[in-house]
């Protein structure tokens, strides 16, 4: 923060004085009107205030959000300007810590030593410096890789309610990019709870991946401008490593709802009129203006894995639906399998990406995908046929379609380095390779004499327990 306050107070340029403070808005009087997102601020009994414009009211009133909490504020004060809009300080240093959204420290560590500043509101990498999708990104995760891939530089949503595994997800996949891609993570915890944050730093570190990490929290109970920068303030950090580093940025998000819920309130604060099921009018520009910047360039690749919060499960939810227009894989969470003990709980026929393609993937891979799919989908029409009449009312082919779906099931369960401490399983990471020839094993019916125990929890077939 101190860079932040040096930075902006080395103009001392005062702009005009506050009219008004209703909540985190604030109504400035000015002798010039700033632009839009500008980063105003002032100085009450040497502690600093910063506001980003949002509105032009007339030629010489604005209408700020703060971005602390207003209740030293008063009418009168001088409001100075930050002559550009919000930025925060960048350095290779910045691994191996946790930071809000001004880049100030929250780990109790000292603050980063460095002149370069960044600011979080940058249009998009130009079209002629974008790399296409090259492959896959590989991360070790069976059912992932096999059914729903992450595009390499593309981006991922993670679908799913409270406690079906997303946080965990998130940490193996930033496992993953560390250990198999020597790459780094980007972490941004978007309205998150203290206690999910400080449980996560504290996982992370026990999993030994904090030293190519950078976490950054916008807290539940901090202003909405903060849960709505939070994201673009990691998103400017992770474009710094990937042009400075050149290497795999893994940008994780947790929870892009919030997000769209913290511009939704910013909206209902400046007086606009709701729109859709009372979402904001702008809700498919400030969705756009995040997601767009995620994007690989010829420095480097930024992937993004994002949760995504769906209110009442219904996937046609504007706020969703605005966000998967984006999305190149879309991964969902089921409870359901959650309740038949099946980790990670990724369902594997609502899942999809949209590089299922057999001119991307290559023939084996799509064709593996695609049998291990159709099996698993027969075997979930027969179901309800099982349960009430048995296995044996079935015909000898779907007997056996049935016997290899459930083994393919539990073969797509697998135990994660993560969680080592709190299961007891030595976590495992297979090679994708290695999956599809499982996976055609399974097809043949080179395992059916197998007991469908053999194959839940552990990484290929050909490893020993």
């Amino acid at each position: 923060m101190e860079q932040i306050v040096q930075a902006i107070q080395s103009s001392n340029n005062p702009i005009g004085v506050i009219e008004e403070v209703h909540g985190p808005v604030v109504d400035v009087i000015c002798d010039r009107l700033p632009p839009l997102h500008q980063a105003l601020f002032c100085v009450v009994d040497q502690q600093n205030y910063l506001f980003e414009v949002y509105l032009h009211l007339d030629a010489r009133r604005i209408r700020a959000i703060a971005l602390h909490p207003t209740g030293g504020l008063r009418r009168g004060l001088t409001v100075f300007d930050s002559d550009g809009p919000l930025r925060v300080p960048v350095t290779p240093d910045c691994l191996n810590r946790v930071l809000d959204m001004f880049g100030a420290p929250l780990d109790g560590g000292s603050s980063l030593e460095t002149t370069e500043m960044r600011s979080i509101i940058s249009p998009p990498a130009l079209l002629s410096e974008t790399a296409p999708a090259t492959g896959i990104l590989e991360s070790g995760i069976k059912v992932i890789d096999l059914l729903c891939p992450f595009v390499k530089g593309g981006k991922t949503g993670l679908f799913g309610g409270a406690g079906v595994g997303k946080t965990v997800l998130i940490m193996e996949f930033m496992h993953a990019i560390v250990s198999l891609h020597q790459g780094v993570s980007v972490f941004a915890g978007v309205g998150e709870r203290i206690r999910e944050g400080h449980e996560l730093w504290h996982e992370m570190q026990d999993a030994g991946v904090m030293p190519r990490t950078l976490m950054l929290f916008g807290q539940m109970d901090e202003s909405p401008g903060v849960r709505f920068r939070v994201g673009l303030s990691a998103l400017t950090y992770a474009e710094y490593l990937r042009d400075t580093l050149g290497k795999e940025v893994l940008l994780l998000m947790d929870n892009v709802f919030r997000f769209v819920q913290a511009g939704s309130e910013i909206s209902g604060l400046l007086g606009r009129m709701p729109a859709t099921v009372g979402y904001q009018p702008t809700l498919m520009s400030e969705v756009a203006e995040l997601q767009e910047r995620i994007i690989s360039t010829r420095s480097g690749d930024i992937t993004a894995v994002e949760a995504v919060y769906v209110p009442a499960d219904d996937m046609t939810d504007p706020a969703v639906s605005a966000i998967l227009a984006h999305l190149d894989t879309t991964v969902i969470l089921s409870r359901s399998q959650a309740a038949k003990g099946i980790y990670p709980t990724v369902d594997p026929l609502q899942s999809s990406s949209t590089m299922m393609d057999r001119t991307f993937l290559g023939n084996r891979h799509y064709y593996v995908a695609e049998n291990v799919r159709e099996h698993l989908a027969r075997y979930q029409e027969l179901e309800d046929i099982i349960a009430m009449l048995g296995l044996e009312a079935l015909s000898e082919k779907d007997q056996r379609i049935v016997m290899r779906a459930r083994k393919l099931q539990r073969y797509l369960t697998q135990p994660f380095h993560v969680m080592d401490a709190h299961s007891g399983i030595q976590g495992v990471s297979v090679k994708l390779d290695q999956t599809l020839t499982d996976c055609e094993a399974f097809l043949r019916g080179d395992y059916d004499a197998v007991p469908e125990e053999q194959c839940y929890m552990r990484g290929s077939m050909q490893e020993g327990r």
